[in-house]
């Protein structure tokens, strides 16, 4: 079957919206946010408005105001989430750095026999090998003047650490060959190895979402991590592990991260006047009854 679908004029799309059930006061603010933010972006938000998802039309008193709302919320959302991850993700580049290099030396990324040699996904020489492209590709000065001073496959890695991304650092960390040295770097969170390897893997994932401006808000995130069973006790009864496909249970690990790493900041209650401000249900997001009473959240 071909697509035979014409592509709609912005007030087409409006009008559509309209004869569907939504109900649109000021047609040149709806026809502006139409350009501005493809249909098909906002169409995400507007899903949880439809009655009915075959016919698309809408329940009652649906209002494009209320889906725009959802919107800006989703977008401030991604940008206090991308706030935490940025200051966990520097953070574990300082201590995983430190760890190996007070362990074995500044040269410990080089050393085939610290790290999984071959596995599913990853191997030791193709990490390696990347890794020196993006070397000899980059224009930082510390890594220009580390490259051109010093004889060393590689500079030390408490400089490459600071241009690999969030994904291949969560590699690294993750193919370091000896429990012990994963511990190393976890217990300064708090955490077992095996939590803070999966989180990372899927922390990845989250800022790849953020970073593509993609819906966290009411949405089903493809990769899980493994909830830890041991540590604060403060996290431990945050966590809802009924609804571990949803953005709730990263929001709990985010806050208790950055409790460790920024002691005294305000991240946890920007999130709670976030949610109060754009008036949003965070039943959606995996929020459970009552997670306000919560410790880990007054």
């Amino acid at each position: 079957m071909k697509f035979a679908k014409i592509p709609e004029s912005i007030a087409d799309q409006r009008a559509r919206l309209q004869a569907r059930g939504m109900l649109i006061t000021d047609t040149a603010e709806a026809e502006h946010y139409l350009a501005h933010l493809n249909y098909y972006r906002l169409s995400g938000y507007w899903l949880p408005f439809e009655a009915d998802h075959a016919s698309h039309k809408f329940k009652p008193g649906t209002r494009f105001e209320a889906v725009l709302n959802s919107y800006v919320f989703d977008r401030e959302l991604r940008l206090l989430v991308m706030d935490a991850i940025e200051r966990i993700e520097v953070s574990l580049r300082t201590q995983w750095a430190y760890a190996l290099s007070h362990r074995y030396g500044p040269h410990a990324h080089l050393d085939v026999s610290l790290f999984t040699a071959n596995a599913p996904r990853w191997d030791h020489q193709r990490a390696l090998t990347r890794l020196t492209s993006t070397v000899q590709q980059s224009r930082e000065s510390f890594i220009v003047h580390l490259r051109n001073t010093y004889d060393e496959p590689l500079p030390p890695i408490w400089a490459v650490v600071e241009i690999m991304t969030l994904g291949e650092l969560s590699k690294w960390v993750g193919n370091m060959l000896r429990r012990q040295d994963r511990n190393a770097v976890a217990r300064s969170y708090g955490l077992d190895e095996i939590n803070l390897c999966s989180f990372l893997h899927h922390l990845a994932y989250v800022r790849n979402l953020c970073a593509h401006h993609s819906r966290l808000w009411n949405r089903d995130l493809v990769f899980r991590f493994k909830l830890p069973k041991r540590g604060d006790p403060k996290l431990l009864t945050a966590f809802n592990s009924s609804t571990p496909k949803k953005l709730y249970n990263t929001l709990a690990m985010l806050g208790g991260l950055m409790d460790t790493i920024a002691p005294g900041n305000h991240w946890k209650q920007r999130l709670q006047q976030l949610i109060a401000t754009h008036a949003i249900d965070p039943a959606p997001m995996g929020f459970p009854t009552g997670w306000e009473q919560r410790v880990l959240w007054k």
